[in-house]
């Protein structure tokens, strides 16, 4: 079903560990066998960091449907209202990157879609808008409304790529399609949202990931999501010293972008209910919201897995630290524990997921195009301030790079699909990320 991998021959850095970007469970069982015989492993978690997470972010994906339904599908109200506010924002004749929830207004709708950000934030941490009519409109004009309405769950975008067609831009639209028969070099493809390729669980970056289905494939690409919090708690209870491994300094591969090789943090972070108190961060009591607001504590985890063994055109830079046996064995912990207890999703054409890239892993299993029947996301990097939980330290010059200094006059939103510099197989590029 998916496009045979790329196989290109850079010597890894030495003493990495035989790991790369597909998970092999194998290799996982053997070198937790390995580890376990000959290491002498952490019996505690760091100092600060919880026993167990209890909140509803923590969920099983197996069950989870028996208690939350995921999905806002919308009326013919609703419809009504968006086709509306299209309207309105063309007749502006103003440019793409003013689109806001003052140009693309929906007063009935806005509630909803408020409603909705509060759950990604302090509810599930992700929800699914159905029913837009994709066919009724323009690859322009379904890029107005995806912005339009996700301006009212979130109306800060982040900034995807800083050029476009060799000009200096804000790009904050990036289309997820296999790419791997249309361009003439694949090896120029160091993402797997350019193939059709199975994508192992992991994180993007800013705070929430919008994807809106333009098409749908033949066979296969369903979405995955995971609770990281669901995650957590079973390794703190059965590998904390996987916790310590995970809390302390990574070397993630940069590709050579703006000139850097590698940079250096956490994956792991954890804010105690004080630290969150203290920005005035907070979260219902409850699932079903009843009772006082409380200060929450906030567990990030942050990666993406390609950066640490490489994919296709952008294997693990040579020249850069290797990583260790104890973080591999971390890399396949979190992605089999995720795959675990992880959730499908099948993607409608029409769709809008949106997730919180902070609190949940997501990945895709691969999948076949044939015909029209072509997978083709779009996706957002969003913000919602009245919602936003605090940035932890070691991931603000990251989440700057995102959000800092986008402005709507030089907003691109791009609408044919291409690869983002940080994407591309050689060492140029902008913005980090998972490359959903």
């Amino acid at each position: 079903m998916a496009t045979a991998a790329i196989q290109v021959s850079v010597p890894a850095p030495v003493g990495q560990p035989d790991i790369g970007y597909a998970p092999d469970h194998d290799k996982y069982l053997a070198r937790v066998k390995r580890r376990r015989e000959n290491e002498k492993l952490e019996s505690s978690l760091p100092p600060g960091f919880p026993q167990r997470l209890d909140s509803v972010l923590v969920w099983d994906g197996n069950t989870l449907a028996e208690t939350y339904d995921w999905t806002y599908r919308l009326t013919e109200e609703d419809i009504d209202e968006i086709e509306s506010a299209l309207r309105h924002f063309k007749s502006l004749n103003k440019p793409l990157g003013y689109i806001n929830q003052e140009t693309f207004p929906l007063p009935r709708l806005h509630h909803t879609l408020r409603s909705l950000s509060h759950e990604l934030h302090h509810g599930h941490g992700f929800k699914v808008l159905r029913g837009l009519p994709v066919t009724s409109h323009t690859r322009e004009e379904n890029i107005i409304i995806y912005a339009g309405v996700s301006s009212h769950v979130a109306p800060i975008r982040g900034r995807q790529d800083n050029q476009h067609n060799g000009h200096p831009a804000d790009v904050v639209l990036a289309h997820i399609k296999d790419l791997s028969t249309t361009v003439s070099d694949v090896s120029k493809i160091g993402a797997p949202a350019y193939t059709t390729e199975k994508q192992v669980f992991h994180t993007d970056a800013g705070d929430i990931v919008a994807l809106f289905c333009l098409g749908e494939a033949a066979e296969g690409g369903q979405s995955y999501l995971s609770s990281s919090w669901k995650v957590y708690n079973e390794l703190a209870a059965t590998r904390p010293d996987l916790i310590r491994t995970l809390a302390e300094p990574w070397v993630a591969d940069e590709f050579g972008k703006e000139g850097r090789k590698f940079s250096v943090r956490p994956l792991l972070h954890y804010q105690p209910a004080a630290a969150a108190a203290a920005s005035a961060v907070t979260a219902a009591a409850t699932a079903s919201g009843e009772g006082k607001p409380k200060p929450s504590e906030r567990l990030i985890i942050q990666y993406a897995r390609r950066t640490f063994t490489g994919y296709w055109g952008l294997p693990r830079s040579a020249d850069i630290p290797p990583i260790t046996e104890a973080q591999a064995e971390a890399l396949d912990a979190l992605h089999f524990t995720a795959e675990k207890y992880a959730v499908a999703l099948d993607f409608r054409q029409g769709d809008i997921q949106f997730v919180n890239n902070l609190s949940v892993f997501h990945s895709r299993a691969g999948f076949r195009d044939e015909g029209e029947k072509q997978r083709h996301l779009v996706r957002l990097w969003l913000r919602d301030p009245e919602n936003a939980w605090e940035t932890p330290e070691a991931l603000r010059e990251r989440w700057e790079r995102v959000y800092g200094g986008v402005s709507p006059e030089r907003e691109v939103f791009p609408l044919e699909p291409q690869i983002r510099s940080a994407s591309k197989g050689e060492s140029v590029g902008t913005q980090g990320g998972g490359g959903y």
